[in-house]
């Protein structure tokens, strides 16, 4: 029954999926992050479905590109692209370790934040005008992969500070166990992808772990270590990197 409220809190955190209210608590809180990229997976689902339905009834490709940019987040709310605004602002203002930190924290969007997300999107609409039928499968599973990694880094790397959502995540969980989870998510999904196709999978692998080894740095380096904003800044990167590399891949070799 726990497992059950796990999902329930990791969904209900990270998605906007209607799920019924479950009080957190230290038992529920143990493995949900265990459950984290399971919102991936419904979001590679939805965009599998999406894009097959839109590229079949001969959607023009402006359209088919909008809304696969925007289904992502519709389903998570845009939870994460408030991480990766917030940490524009902190990178981009060249202050030290606490001024960054205290940017992380600040609910206001500075210009560099408004620049990043425009740049984000008209990217994003710009790749996905290039995908074709047989990409969307190894796309699918990015979201998956995007989330694994992040989930990793949360329970893995030290805390930049003593509170925050990352925080109360890392105290929570049962680290060793979601670790494991983690591992065994991104092995499985790294097979799938190879499978599927394995130029495609091998191009959406490289790009996670290049993304991933930037945001270890960028962590340790500029933050001292990884806050919620930090991993969702990762994610929305990830993700990003993951459909371009698959999309250079598939038009170039």
């Amino acid at each position: 029954m726990y497992l059950l409220e796990s999902c329930a809190v990791a969904m209900s955190m990270y998605s906007k999926i209607p799920m019924p209210r479950v009080e957190w608590n230290e038992k529920n809180m143990k493995y949900a992050m265990c459950f984290f990229p399971v919102i991936g997976a419904v979001i590679g689902i939805l965009e599998v479905l999406l894009g097959s339905l839109l590229l079949k009834s001969g959607a023009g490709k402006l359209f088919f590109a909008a809304a696969m940019t925007l289904l992502p987040v519709l389903v998570t709310g845009g939870i994460h692209l408030d991480g990766f605004m917030d940490t524009m602002d902190a990178v981009s203002s060249y202050g030290d370790r606490e001024k960054k930190l205290a940017i992380l924290k600040d609910s206001n969007s500075g210009a560099f934040a408004i620049l990043g997300l425009g740049c984000y999107f008209l990217w994003s609409v710009a790749v996905w005008s290039e995908v074709t039928l047989d990409m969307l499968p190894v796309i699918g599973c990015g979201y998956v992969l995007s989330r694994s990694f992040s989930g990793f880094s949360i329970v893995t790397f030290q805390a930049a500070r003593n509170s925050g959502l990352a925080k109360t995540f890392q105290d929570g969980a049962k680290r060793k166990n979601v670790r494991i989870t983690m591992i065994i998510y991104l092995f499985v999904f790294s097979g799938l992808v190879l499978w599927l196709n394995w130029v495609l999978g091998l191009a959406s692998l490289a790009a996670a772990a290049v993304v991933f080894l930037y945001y270890r740095r960028l962590c340790n380096r500029q933050f001292g270590g990884v806050t919620g904003d930090l991993a969702g800044y990762f994610l929305q990167l990830c993700e990003l990197a993951v459909l371009t590399g698959i999309v250079l891949a598939g038009r170039l070799l």
